[in-house]
């Protein structure tokens, strides 16, 4: 018998799982896929003919959806790979402050803790709030990560 005492129930989550497995084969260019841990956007797949000893194996070539680093794997066309479940949002820019983002959602929730990106999205984000633009930002979030990958301007 287990001593409950020991059983930590605070890590719990919604059940819903980050992942969720997908045949080799039926993965396609454009799609997302795990690649070293990573979730990526698959920007390559070939696929070596059938050798001797069996399966055709899938080359895959994905790019990080939150960093864009260059991940490969070759795995069996039968085998089942990870594919990330990958959530966009949109929300309004309110304010940029100490590189961190204001956002309001749709259903007028407050958000302060997403990093302005540090690269030329970050710039042109800072550039359309400074010029009083109204906007929305994309957010993505998969495996427990999330960032901004996208800006545009809000339509009335």
């Amino acid at each position: 018998m287990t001593d409950h005492a020991d059983v930590d129930f605070e890590t719990g989550h919604s059940g819903a799982s980050t992942t969720f497995p997908m045949q080799c084969s039926s993965l396609r260019k454009n799609g997302f896929v795990v690649l070293r841990n990573r979730p990526c956007k698959i920007v390559d797949m070939s696929t070596s003919k059938t050798g001797k000893h069996g399966h055709a194996k899938v080359h895959l070539v994905g790019l990080d959806i939150f960093t864009s680093k260059k991940h490969e794997d070759i795995c069996p066309s039968t085998h089942n790979m990870d594919v990330p479940n990958i959530k966009r949002s949109d929300y309004q820019l309110i304010e940029i402050q100490d590189g961190y983002l204001t956002l309001l959602s749709d259903a007028g929730e407050l958000r302060e803790d997403l990093k302005l990106p540090e690269n030329d999205l970050g710039k042109e984000m800072a550039t359309r709030f400074a010029s009083g633009e109204e906007s929305v930002v994309t957010v993505i979030s998969a495996m427990g990560e999330e960032c901004a990958i996208a800006i545009k301007l809000m339509s009335k």
